[in-house]
């Protein structure tokens, strides 16, 4: 696999995201580590969801180092390809459950047609396809529908906090050079915006552990 252009700008913008005050760009150990991720068939959607999940729990240490590399995140990719494997193996053994949705904050949880986009949602995410599988990138596109729906719903019931969201995630992406209106900027701002949707109404972790994040 290589990845594309567009793929490229993705890796290295969601790097500087995480990265600013320390690096902008990824060096040329960083772009030897993800080009072998890339060799190796891991598609770029698992390197940024392993860059969120690491630095996510790196934030939590009371000391975390300071120096920060694209290698540091192999136990995250490794981790995130195992469960794909996993998943594929299980096939339809495997039972689709949304336990999340009892930590969803009113009013969204009381919401039907929230719910039901949600479960939608959930039930394409847990299919056992892999990216080696026939049907993969129909069912991503599938995926990419449903949970497109559901963000509609749940960040218009976000009334004006959504506004806030809006704003700060704006200021971060101009934060590390990323140009409104570009592929990379779409892209950046889908990816995050879900999350942090996602994260307002109590759904932490349902996006990132998402085939999309």
């Amino acid at each position: 696999m290589e990845y594309s252009s567009e793929e490229w700008k993705w890796i290295e913008a969601e790097w500087a995201f995480h990265c600013f005050g320390r690096t902008a760009f990824l060096s040329p150990e960083d772009f030897r580590q993800a080009k072998a991720w890339a060799e190796q068939d891991v598609p770029s959607e698992v390197v940024v969801n392993a860059m969120g999940t690491f630095f996510e729990r790196r934030a939590k240490r009371p000391r975390p180092r300071a120096f920060v590399a694209m290698s540091h995140l192999k136990k995250d990719v490794e981790k995130a390809m195992s469960l794909r494997r996993v998943v594929s193996r299980a096939g339809d053994a495997i039972k689709v459950d949304t336990p999340e949705w009892v930590n969803v904050k009113e009013p969204l949880k009381s919401d039907p047609k929230a719910k039901s986009a949600f479960e939608a949602w959930m039930q394409i995410k847990c299919s056992p396809l892999t990216p080696e599988s026939s049907g993969y990138l129909e069912q991503l596109d599938s995926e990419r529908r449903a949970y497109r729906h559901f963000i509609d719903i749940a960040s218009e019931a976000l009334g004006p906090s959504r506004t806030s969201i809006e704003s700060k995630l704006k200021e971060k992406l101009r934060s590390v050079d990323i140009s409104e209106g570009t592929v990379v900027w779409k892209r950046a701002w889908e990816h995050h915006f879900a999350k942090d949707v996602c994260q307002a109404w109590g759904l932490d972790g349902c996006y990132s552990n998402s085939k999309l994040s």
